[in-house]
């Protein structure tokens, strides 16, 4: 899902480091108003226009040369006019702020704020920013430039300050934050042909925003976009709610211009470099260094799926998991203890989960995962999507909506008994034993029962008729956790772990014939 190869997931983590806060006059630089009825439908028209002809490719030496050669650090020392933020002025519950075009962004994007009745072109201004020292050598700016896109601000942490709430870029990419919450995860509009050998994957990018304006007494923010690629363009509504958990509801309606192999469907995007479950060691200070440590998925038939993100083989890794219906997936980060990183800078502890919901009816498919090797933090190395079971054709119309959970929960799908800590390693004087070790919590597990908690293990997939698993055991452990511990070993006398390949395992805790807890699912090559 990458920038400059097929499979990586380079947006950068300067995402948005520009913070700024201001008025806004729409009179300052001659805005004019127009006459306009901006709905979701007029936004489909006109991806439906875009389907119906060749596509044709941003334009990305547009902008003037100097913007174009900004460095890293150029383009980080041009703000965000604090006098100039949309709605400001106005005292509205949400304010908008936009990014400058230049360096990696050289397709600018068109924005419109719209009311109910009018709308307006919001137009490139040296007003709008702040130019530090390093970009003291510059030119003028584009007659009709537009903007490498925009960020909202609303009071999310206290009443009197206007955080920054979602961003959005020209890239299709966002983000969002919930209360307390420091950036991390990014969401995708649409994954195409990821991961698919041989076959370069594409990006589909936002063209133009249209803001609504908001009402003095609106607790939720209105969007529409509109997006094309080679493969599709679309419409794309979001209702953005803030809060504790901010909601992001989005709706989007695609147009197909050809079949495409693979079609991610609300597509996001994290990095894991390593964990308490990894093998590979890196020389840094940190226990943990992750934005996110495992997918969450809760299927139709009511099975909850916990699986942790690994970062061992040194290769890129799928797991696929097929389903009638999807209730719900997410990249999450369960681990909330600022111990388990030491970082105070990047604050892990503090970066959102991000749970996504159907809102309608998706069908079957499978949630696809992916796992790009990575020896730094730098850029996104794991991306998780749904993928239809349906193979949509030229001229198909598309239409998929849900509900993104940007949250610090740690079990958004608000059910008992789940994974909090995966472990494994070999032991001194057994090499050809590995153990795992997977710790549950869950008010069922701990409640006072004749019965006795029974584990269930399993081992699957082309290894599996070569390995064994032994020495199962469950303990009750500090903290109200149930640590679930076993072997894996040859099945032979005389066997050796490397030769088995690489393993799939599914374990859970039960009491009786009830499932307690959520279905521990993992990849391990001995």
């Amino acid at each position: 899902m990458g920038r400059n190869q097929t499979m990586t997931l380079a947006v950068p983590r300067n995402f948005i480091l520009l913070a700024a806060f201001g008025v806004f006059t729409s009179s300052s630089f001659s805005q004019t108003w127009e006459r306009e009825d901006v709905g979701f439908e007029s936004v489909q028209s006109r991806a439906r226009d875009l389907a119906n002809k060749p596509y044709e490719a941003p334009k990305r030496d547009s902008l003037p040369a100097w913007m174009n050669e900004l460095t890293y650090d150029q383009y980080r020392d041009i703000r965000f006019n604090p006098n100039q933020a949309l709605w400001a002025a106005d005292k509205l519950p949400f304010t908008a702020m936009f990014f400058h075009p230049g360096y990696q962004y050289r397709q600018p994007v068109t924005l419109n704020e719209f009311t109910s009745t009018h709308q307006q072109k919001i137009r490139l201004a040296e007003a709008f920013f702040n130019y530090g020292p390093l970009v003291n050598k510059r030119g003028d700016l584009p007659n009709d430039g537009g903007f490498a896109g925009f960020r909202l601000h609303a009071p999310l942490n206290s009443a009197d300050y206007y955080d920054e709430l979602i961003a959005f870029k020209d890239d299709g990419y966002w983000r969002a934050l919930g209360k307390n919450q420091h950036y991390g995860i990014s969401s995708r509009s649409l994954a195409v042909d990821t991961g698919i050998d041989g076959v370069t994957e594409e990006f589909p990018s936002f063209r133009e925003f249209w803001l609504r304006k908001p009402n003095p007494e609106d607790t939720i923010a209105h969007i529409y976009a509109l997006l094309d690629g080679p493969s599709y363009s679309g419409a794309y509504q979001f209702k953005i709610t803030p809060g504790v958990v901010t909601r992001v509801d989005v709706k989007a309606v695609l147009f197909a211009r050809r079949t495409v192999q693979r079609l991610g469907v609300a597509p996001m995007s994290s990095m894991f470099w390593f964990g308490e479950n990894s093998r590979r060691k890196f020389d840094d200070f940190r226990p943990e260094v992750h934005d996110s440590d495992g997918l969450a998925i809760r299927t139709g038939s009511g099975e909850r799926i916990w699986r942790p993100i690994s970062n061992d083989s040194g290769k890129l890794e799928f797991s696929m998991f097929e389903m009638e219906k999807c209730v719900g997936f997410g990249l999450l980060q369960r681990d909330r203890r600022f111990g388990a990183y030491e970082d105070a800078e990047a604050s892990y502890h503090l970066r959102p989960s991000l749970w996504v919901e159907p809102t309608s009816d998706w069908g079957p498919g499978r949630v696809v995962l992916m796992e790009i090797p990575t020896s730094n933090e730098f850029a996104d190395n794991i991306a998780a999507m749904w993928e239809p079971a349906t193979a949509y054709k030229a001229g198909d119309r598309v239409e998929f909506s849900y509900r993104q959970h940007w949250t610090m929960d740690e079990d958004p799908s608000q059910a008992d008994g789940r994974v909090v800590a995966t472990r494994t390693g070999v032991r001194e004087g057994q090499p050809e034993q590995r153990t795992v070790t997977v710790e549950f919590v869950g008010t069922a597990l701990s409640q006072q029962n004749a019965q006795p908690l029974t584990p269930h293990v399993e081992l699957l997939g082309a290894g599996s008729e070569k390995a064994k698993v032994q020495s199962i055991n469950v303990q009750p452990m500090p903290d109200a956790r149930f640590r679930l511990a076993f072997q894996i070993a040859p099945s032979t006398e005389g066997g050796k772990l490397s030769d088995i390949g690489p393993i799939e395992l599914r374990c859970c805790l039960k009491r009786g014939e009830n499932f307690l807890t959520e279905t521990w699912v993992h990849r391990i090559t001995p």
